[in-house]
């Protein structure tokens, strides 16, 4: 990542974070409907984690907003879009997809953050990457593949 893109404003930071916001609320919606309409003995085990990842998801969510209401900006009201599909793995490769693009996204985000001194929220972040990692290798296990390396 360059220096123009650690360099940004408060404000351009509450967008970007709003932007995660919504990545997030994507994986509360997603991993609700998965959980339940995966069919298949193959798939119980992981539906049962996806409901894990759900709330999780949600915790994630209510940090992220705190901190967008820290910076004085409002959080956002509207999801990314939740891919839907009747095939289990097609399920499971939308939410690595979207796992990888979220721990991507607050890497550059704890970046963004150090560089305005906001070190809490970094700490915050770093906690929230622990978690999606978990959930990344949840997703490659029930996939039978390698977790994705994130660049």
């Amino acid at each position: 990542m360059g220096k123009e893109e650690t360099q940004i404003s408060r404000e351009q930071l509450v967008k970007l974070l709003n932007e995660d916001l919504a990545r997030e609320y994507q994986a509360i919606i997603a991993y609700v409907i998965y959980s339940q309409t995966m069919k298949g003995a193959a798939f119980n085990h992981i539906a049962g984690e996806l409901e894990l990842h759900a709330a999780e998801e949600l915790s994630h969510a209510l940090l992220i907003a705190k901190q967008i209401d820290y910076l004085n900006g409002t959080p956002t009201k509207t999801p990314k879009e939740v891919k839907m599909s009747d095939k289990a793995e097609d399920m499971l490769r939308f939410d690595l997809e979207n796992e990888e693009e979220t721990i991507r996204n607050y890497r550059q985000r704890i970046k963004q953050a150090d560089a305005l001194s906001e070190f809490a929220m970094g700490e915050v972040l770093r906690k929230i990457i622990a978690q999606e990692q978990d959930h990344l290798l949840d997703l490659a296990d029930a996939l039978g593949i390698d977790a994705p390396k994130i660049d």
